[in-house]
């Protein structure tokens, strides 16, 4: 009533100051003055304030519900949207299969097409088994030997490149900034950089950053870190460090600044005391055994 009272005593100019600057505080002042000035410009012959405002009210109150009602609806739905779509790309990031290698060992595994993996020390591999023989596609961080069955096409992703294939046994190795391919049957298709390039059997490339280092023939039939040695070729002397620690699970402090000095030749992987010395000899370094996980290579005075 109180308000129906003030809004009559505002149709007719009959507010006080205080009143007047009160009501135009009101959230509904701006509704109610657009109406007036509207319905000041009609022509009726019988006017009835007190209908009139009632009219008012209940369309006004009608329409906020109406809003809230839809606004409810929206947000509810967007909610719903987000909530369903995070659970989905919840699924798909924890749906993936994740097999790992860890310092010191290897892993053989079976994907579901029976194709062979055979990973390297410290290398891992995810792929998701849904829709396998469809989508035939995995990420590789480290190295991997594969013996891939016949099938649709089977893409091997890392951060340095891609390669593919259709049936085939190749070797890749993503490491630092080195990417290494090489195919032991069939061919693989090797993209880096926008640029892609067919190895044969007996064939290999390998990439330092940007730049293809060598493409070349082969007389390996396997990966060497399958068999009792590490074969290296133009390798720098932090990735050979690197290697000899995750072949044998040791640490290896030097102090060699770095070196321009590439590395091509074989070392055992197994006998930790041979390769270190190896390494030792190649860049005139001294060995220094601390404990059974812990050498360094100093500079000789």
């Amino acid at each position: 009533m109180e308000e129906k009272y003030i809004l009559a005593k505002w149709l007719e100019d009959d507010l006080s100051s205080k009143e007047l600057d009160d009501f135009k505080q009101s959230q509904d002042f701006a509704i109610y003055h657009s109406i007036k000035e509207f319905s000041s410009q009609l022509q009726t012959k019988d006017f009835d304030e007190d209908k009139l405002l009632d009219k008012i009210k209940f369309i006004k109150n009608d329409s906020s519900k109406i809003i809230q009602i839809g606004q409810n609806w929206f947000f509810r739905i967007v909610a719903l949207i987000l909530i369903s779509l995070g659970i989905f790309m919840f699924y798909q990031e924890n749906n993936n299969t994740i097999e790992f290698a860890e310092k010191g060992d290897k892993s053989a595994f079976l994907l579901p097409d029976n194709s062979e993996i055979t990973l390297n020390s410290e290398s891992e591999i995810k792929y998701k088994k849904e829709n396998w023989s469809k989508n035939r596609s995995l990420h590789l961080n480290g190295e991997a030997y594969f013996k891939v069955a016949k099938g649709k096409k089977f893409e091997v992703i890392t951060d340095l490149g891609k390669v593919t294939v259709l049936g085939t046994q190749f070797n890749v190795k993503a490491r630092n900034n080195r990417f290494d391919v090489i195919c032991f049957e069939g061919k693989v298709k090797v993209s880096k950089n926008n640029k892609t390039l067919i190895l044969k059997q007996g064939e290999k490339v390998s990439f330092e950053k940007s730049d293809m280092i060598f493409n070349k023939k082969t007389l390996e039939s396997m990966p060497s870190w399958l068999e009792t040695e590490l074969f290296f070729e133009q390798e720098q002397f932090k990735n050979i460090i690197e290697e000899i620690e995750r072949q044998y699970n040791i640490t290896i402090n030097h102090n060699l600044k770095t070196t321009n000095q590439l590395f091509t030749g074989k070392i055992p992987n197994n006998n930790v005391k041979i390769a270190l010395e190896i390494i030792a000899s190649t860049y005139r370094l001294k060995l220094i055994k601390n404990s059974n996980f812990q050498y360094e290579l100093k500079n000789n005075e």
